[in-house]
């Protein structure tokens, strides 16, 4: 599943420039439709691409979309919410189903 990218606050360009400055980074995001994925190891910087989206790029080549970014070194990324709201449905599926008697 394919989503439009949305840019994303700018506060997140500072937390994804620590992130950098420490080195070593974990982030967990949304691959393919809702699958989760990670990547880890140095954050090199930030590109753009000819779309105008922008991405988290580790050194092992690894490109990261950043409005994907569900968490990075254990803080909320952009795509968190929409992590938080998918969870909560799952949920929320079992508490709407009648009893049976």
């Amino acid at each position: 599943m394919k989503t439009d990218f949305t840019f994303v606050d700018p506060v997140y360009d500072s937390i994804f420039a620590e992130a950098q400055q420490k080195g070593q980074a974990r982030a967990i995001y949304f691959g393919k439709g809702v699958d989760l994925e990670e990547a880890n190891g140095k954050i090199t910087g930030v590109e753009t691409n000819a779309l105008r989206e922008q991405y988290l790029c580790f050194e092992d080549g690894t490109a990261v979309r950043v409005d994907r970014i569900i968490s990075i070194n254990g803080i909320p990324g952009p795509a968190f919410e929409e992590y938080d709201r998918h969870a909560s449905a799952c949920m929320q599926c079992n508490f709407d189903t009648p009893e049976s008697d």
